[in-house]
């Protein structure tokens, strides 16, 4: 079959040897993968990568001396199934799936393993138990956004919001999943914040009530602005340092890069709360005095759960969230390396489709 190969800090289309489903898993052919932000970084810091998931006991350990067939936001076709299976779904079922699988007892995340190939390539193995059906007729593309879908919403159920305005920091596909999420949940105002045009017009489509241009206005000036607004009367002063009555905040970092966590902490209310969804593969470093003074909170997340998985396929499937605007583009496998490339330019893309099943 042919897959796009990571090889050190390259993209190679090849011809591998397509996979054998191993027991309990069956042999799907890709029809639509995302390319993600993580995978961009991955190109880059795999190594590092690899390593920190070895010392978090997680699933993202690989041999990059094998290669490694990224893509890990797909819809795909049962071809066949492997031994041990149940055949719970037909042959031809267009299916989704948690990108993980099971190789000898342990866990492997399907498109960072030098073992089980991602959706980068013509043919996948999956784990039967965790497939799911696209339903309602849905569309192959729309399905493979349920992956990069999920990521916001399990970070707006691990917020736990009641009252709290959200502001986002970074409208990449991450920042925008997180909004779509926000309002699903009727959470706002939202006030979302990015230096490129195009990403501020998909805030804006995907469900932001307030955009902001950080090279033009400051982003924690204008929460406050809202904050300070439909305030309950009587309502005190969050902290005794200064400052106006506010509604409690929490801020999403969908941005990854040095300095970033440190600028949301410096910019964060007292009290608030920081939720970090960004991924970054670079040493970084922030003022701990500044989460003292004002007692901030920084969560981490990373990925979803299976139940937060299938209820994104759900909410997109009944049109409860409408990620239709993230697709920019659509490549065959030979067109992946460029599409890396292009990925770069944020007023050029928001997600791009490799679609195997298109002629090179």
């Amino acid at each position: 079959m042919q897959a796009v190969v990571m090889r050190g800090s390259e993209l190679k289309v090849e011809d591998v040897v397509a996979p054998e489903p191993s027991e309990g898993e069956v042999l799907v052919k890709t029809l639509a993968c995302g390319i993600c932000g993580s995978d961009l970084h991955a190109l880059k810091f795999a190594a590092q990568m690899s390593e920190a998931s070895a010392q978090a006991d997680g699933s993202m350990e690989m041999d990059l001396s094998r290669g490694v067939i990224m893509g890990h936001e797909f819809c795909a076709e049962i071809l066949e199934h492997g031994p041990g299976t149940t055949k719970a779904h037909a042959i031809g079922s267009r299916v989704c799936s948690v990108p993980m699988t099971f190789r000898n007892g342990e866990m492997k995340a399907v498109g960072y393993s030098d073992e089980v190939p991602g959706g980068y390539a013509e043919n996948m193995v999956l784990t039967e138990s965790m497939l799911l059906e696209v339903p309602n007729g849905l569309s192959t593309d729309m399905a493979a956004l349920t992956e990069p879908m999920a990521v916001g919403y399990h970070a707006v159920q691990v917020a736990k919001l009641s009252k709290e305005v959200p502001l986002v920091i970074g409208c990449g596909p991450v920042g925008l999943a997180v909004i779509a999420a926000l309002k699903m949940n009727q959470v706002g105002p939202i006030i979302a914040a990015d230096f490129s045009p195009k990403r501020r017009q998909l805030a804006e489509v995907m469900g932001a009530d307030l955009v902001v241009d950080p090279a033009e206005n400051s982003p924690y000036e204008s929460w406050v602005q809202v904050a300070s607004t439909d305030v309950d009367e009587g309502a005190l002063p969050q902290s005794l340092i200064a400052g106006p009555a506010l509604r409690p905040g929490v801020f999403f970092e969908c941005v990854g890069i040095p300095g970033v966590i440190d600028q949301v902490m410096a910019g964060a209310p007292q009290g608030g709360r920081i939720v970090i969804l960004g991924v970054c593969m670079e040493e970084d470093h922030f003022q701990p005095m500044s989460g003292i003074t004002k007692e901030l909170s920084l969560q981490f997340v990373l990925g979803y759960t299976p139940e937060e998985f299938a209820q994104t396929l759900h909410n997109i499937a009944e049109g409860k969230v409408d990620a239709s605007p993230l697709i920019s583009g659509r490549v065959g496998l030979s067109g992946v390396p460029a599409a890396f490339e292009d990925l770069a330019d944020p007023d050029k893309h928001a997600k791009i489709i490799v679609d195997p099943t298109m002629p090179s």
